[in-house]
């Protein structure tokens, strides 16, 4: 797997690979993670078709997704915590 594309963006971190004829977008922030995978012929126009498709839409919610993963996770780790 090989770093094909870093994307700055103030919510998280966002990584594309290249692996196995698949694009793999990577999301990160703090200890969680997102991962996409998409068939390279899928995207004509390459990374920067993989560009397109990380949209302001997609990446408002993907955070406000960060925020329910972090939201469950504190959840669960509270009930384990009261045992």
């Amino acid at each position: 797997m090989r770093v094909i594309a870093e994307l700055p963006h103030p919510e998280c971190k966002i990584s594309i690979f290249s692996m196995n004829q698949k694009y793999i977008i990577k999301l990160e922030k703090g200890v969680f993670e997102q991962v996409y995978k998409i068939s390279e012929l899928d995207v004509p126009d390459g990374v920067d078709g993989v560009f397109k498709i990380l949209n302001d839409d997609f990446l408002k919610k993907a955070s406000s997704r960060f925020n329910d993963m972090r939201a469950d996770f504190n959840s669960a780790y509270k009930e384990y915590d009261d045992l």
